[in-house]
């Protein structure tokens, strides 16, 4: 069994987290995720407080075991959820899509571990200075909101900047990936396109063949003039986004071309309107699994990958 810093700091069996996914990674998901051993991430995501303590309350009604909540920081209920994050005694705070720093203090004096997902040495560095956990280093390969660097370039210059453990994320669906990254110098993985395909995952039928039967062209970046470029799957709604994006639509109509696509998409399997957000990894995922089955192939597979790649060295 693989065991790092991080296990050990969240009491968890395996160093593996299961991305926070806007409107996919509910309560039901999470506690799977974390009763088969890993950390389930609830994602927060666009959505309002209420909704938010619904999923977690779920969550804790499902497991007793450690699991976190997503924050995105661009969402307008951010605030709302940082406040709730305490009220509700979460163990585990992920942030994304912006900086936490004025919301650290009220998390660290109530216990919550902190890890931040970051694209950059230099965010790296801030999240460091401001009182962060951990890190999450995310490539450009996930799915969702997307940086420059790629996971294998990303990784070990953020290993390298600081001393906080760092948890790979971006372009990792099975032990093989996992394996690299930990040469890297990474203590665990998320994972979020793999868990797409979870049994407990509440996505559209629609969304989940798409991700079963994607190949490895499958996807495409779209926002970059707006400054904050999301990978999502090739449909009809990314290829007219893309045109929009470069036929000189005004950004405020551009902005409004992608409000509740992802919505769209999860709950009705909505082709024409809908963003199917996910990470280029997604051609390696074959089958419907639940997650305990992902996590064990994951994690077998990694330890099978280690000890293999000794047959090179003599």
């Amino acid at each position: 069994m693989i065991k790092t810093p991080i296990t050990e700091m969240l009491g968890i069996r395996y160093p593996l987290f299961q991305g926070g996914m806007a409107w996919i990674a509910d309560g039901n998901l999470a506690a799977a995720v974390s009763n088969a051993g890993g950390l389930g991430i609830i994602a927060a995501g666009n959505a309002p407080k209420e909704y938010v303590k619904g999923e977690i309350r779920k969550a804790k009604s499902l497991t007793d075991k450690p699991f976190g909540v997503n924050i995105m920081l661009m969402s307008p209920y951010a605030d709302e959820i940082a406040d709730l994050v305490v009220e509700e005694k979460v163990r585990v705070v992920t942030t994304g899509a912006g900086n936490p720093s004025k919301y650290m203090k009220a998390w660290k004096d109530a216990g919550i571990t902190v890890i931040p997902v970051v694209a950059s040495v230099a965010m790296a560095k801030l999240m460091k200075r401001v009182g962060a956990d951990a890190l999450i280093a995310e490539g450009g390969e996930s799915g969702g909101h997307v940086g420059e660097l790629t996971t294998i370039v990303l990784v070990p210059q953020i290993v390298d900047a600081t001393d906080l453990p760092v948890i790979a994320a971006g372009g990792i669906a099975d032990g093989r990936a996992a394996a690299a990254t930990f040469l890297l110098g990474a203590v665990g993985i998320q994972m979020g396109t793999r868990f797409l395909s979870a049994k407990e995952c509440s996505i559209s039928p629609v969304y989940k063949e798409k991700i079963i039967k994607a190949n490895d062209l499958c996807t495409m970046v779209t926002g970059k003039r707006l400054g904050h470029p999301v990978r999502s799957l090739r449909t009809n709604f990314a290829r007219r986004y893309q045109e929009a994006e470069y036929g000189g639509m005004p950004d405020e109509e551009l902005e409004q071309l992608g409000v509740g696509a992802l919505r769209k998409a999860v709950k009705d399997g909505d082709l024409e309107n809908g963003c199917f957000l996910s990470g280029q990894v997604a051609a390696l995922v074959k089958k419907e699994e639940s997650a305990e089955e992902i996590i064990l192939d994951v994690m077998q597979g990694c330890e099978e990958a280690l000890k293999g790649a000794l047959k090179w060295v003599e």
